[in-house]
């Protein structure tokens, strides 16, 4: 089991208290009379939960004294609203959310920043989703999505992009005892490196050709690796306008390298 122990810093977790039921019930009724000292000892008293909680992120490349400080937000939160005139053990309703919280911490804190806005709509479509297959016993196209929500097809692909991962392209994604392999070896090109170079010149030619603007969205969507979004907050225009200016942009391009 010891392959399992979560490690957080100053904490010596092999000696967590553990409370039974009993235990906690009589807490839990001091800590409904007011008594806030309680309180204090039912979270000390179930620190382990959230350590459990966090056993599955052990191996992941995230901060395990953070995930723990966000866990055990998650495992106040349920002290608080716990209701004990339910037939419920304290750690059935509070493992949710403790990882809630770890999650929506983990969410928001990835390398790629997308507005709320954006991630707010991309669950309105999961959830619309649901409800039509739900209702309908099949998905819904994304014209009926897009007429439902009033917007084009490609904010519902853009919506739904900025709920997953990011991946570098320095990622190992194969090591069998010698050479790793990255993402990088997977996505380059090596079928005609000496057309590539003529490409690439022909590409800085045309940058230099196009207006100023469009060479800064250019480079910042596609070197830089920003989102449309990110790109409008910087200049101070709308996404639209940073959509149509890309789209010129490269189209302009496309003319001036053939």
């Amino acid at each position: 089991m010891a392959r399992y122990k979560v490690d957080i810093t100053g904490i010596n977790t092999s000696e967590l208290e553990v409370l039974d039921k009993s235990t906690t019930d009589k807490l839990f009724q001091r800590y409904h009379e007011g008594d806030v000292k309680a309180k204090e000892e039912l979270i000390n008293g179930n620190l382990r939960l959230v350590l459990s909680t966090l056993q599955r992120f052990s191996n992941s490349k995230y901060n395990m004294d953070d995930l723990f400080q966000v866990g055990v937000i998650g495992l106040i939160k349920a002290i608080e609203n716990f209701d004990t005139s339910l037939n419920l053990r304290l750690s059935t309703y509070a493992v949710p959310l403790i990882m809630g919280e770890v999650k929506r911490y983990i969410r928001d804190n990835t390398q790629v920043r997308v507005s709320r806005s954006i991630k707010d709509l991309a669950y309105k479509i999961i959830r619309f989703q649901d409800e039509y297959l739900s209702m309908n016993g099949t998905l819904p196209s994304n014209e009926e999505i897009a007429k439902y929500f009033n917007i084009s097809e490609y904010e519902i692909s853009y919506a739904l992009d900025s709920l997953k991962d990011a991946m570098s392209i320095f990622e190992p994604i194969y090591n069998d005892g010698g050479d790793t392999i990255y993402l990088s070896d997977q996505i380059a090109d090596t079928k005609d490196l000496a057309s590539d170079k003529d490409m690439l010149i022909s590409l800085r030619k045309a940058l230099q050709k196009i207006k100023t603007r469009e060479k800064e969205i250019l480079i910042s969507r596609f070197i830089v690796g920003k989102t449309q979004m990110e790109i409008a907050d910087s200049l101070g225009i709308s996404q639209a306008q940073v959509s149509r200016i890309e789209k010129n942009a490269i189209e302009n391009v496309r003319k001036l390298i053939k």
